[in-house]
């Protein structure tokens, strides 16, 4: 078994049409933070978050990652980021479906009218790593950037790439991003007339750096102790309390480990618990632990 532990020190969800905080009152505790009670805005109202610059053909995974890391920034809203490049800041964004609607739109525009009907604003978009260099951009951040998608496991393929990028030292920080649309055609590629649950628009995101014993006197710890993929979709566990996240919210797809991890940083850093755990089934064990550490 294998570990790596994380320094997390930011962190947001950015669930639009989620009642955070009334589903975890149901299945956990009444989160007393503004963080589980505010409503996230939707893609088309991004401008909220991000300001009104910019936005001009962003997808609505992109706009919904861009909020997500926005807020775990710190950032007040409407607020632009400082434009200095930060080249020790990687951004790794775990994504399946996220711009599924741009390839099919623009695939149909060159099959029924020609290629140079494609609009020049839509074709970056077609990029599979659209979303993380968007981030990457918009935020100046000069490390490497990459887009996962390698199916229900991306979000925790993901945070181990994050792991490697730190170790390796490509990377002094990682900003670990889960974004996923739910328009009809990503929609109609999550399905396939399987799943139990829908498919969910959303995003989260966290901050990651190197974990070293000189860190701050109080802080929030991610230790990864396994590294191969778990079985989907993960539990919560708060105590001997648990939720399955995908029941109560619907399924991320891609995004749906990030946005458990997560909501346990909140519930950690937020809300006072010592330790919340993101696990398998019972005979896995926890795979990812967050916890509170203060040095003595």
């Amino acid at each position: 078994m294998s570990q790596t532990t994380f320094l997390v020190t930011g962190w947001s969800l950015h669930l639009p049409g989620v009642a955070v905080g009334a589903t975890l009152a149901e299945q956990i505790d009444q989160p007393r933070g503004d963080w589980a009670w505010q409503a996230a805005p939707e893609p088309e109202q991004a401008s909220q978050v991000l300001g009104r610059k910019g936005l001009l053909a962003k997808e609505p995974a992109t706009r919904l990652a861009l909020c997500a890391v926005h807020q775990a920034l710190g950032l007040a809203p409407g607020r632009r980021p400082d434009r200095e490049l930060s080249v020790d800041t990687a951004v790794v964004v775990a994504s399946n479906l996220g711009n599924v609607a741009a390839v099919a739109r623009v695939a149909q525009t060159v099959a029924k009218e020609g290629g140079g009907r494609v609009s020049v604003l839509d074709a970056p978009n077609v990029s599979s790593n659209v979303i993380a260099s968007s981030v990457a951009l918009w935020f100046g951040f000069g490390g490497p950037n990459l887009l996962v998608c390698s199916g229900r496991s991306a979000g925790m393929d993901a945070l181990v790439t994050a792991g490697l990028l730190l170790r390796a030292g490509r990377a002094r920080r990682v900003v670990l991003v889960g974004a996923e649309p739910d328009d009809e055609i990503a929609a109609g590629l999550f399905d396939h007339g399987t799943s139990p649950v829908p498919l969910r628009r959303g995003a989260a995101c966290l901050v990651l750096e190197r974990h070293r014993s000189a860190d701050a006197e109080a802080a929030v710890v991610l230790d990864l102790v396994r590294e191969q993929r778990w079985p989907h979709p993960p539990r919560l566990v708060v105590g001997r309390r648990g939720v399955v996240l995908a029941r109560q919210w619907g399924e991320f797809d891609g995004a749906h480990d990030i946005v458990a991890v997560a909501t346990a940083v909140h519930l950690v850093a937020d809300e006072g618990h010592q330790t919340v755990g993101v696990v398998g089934d019972r005979d896995r064990g926890a795979l990812v632990s967050v916890a509170s550490v203060r040095r003595s």
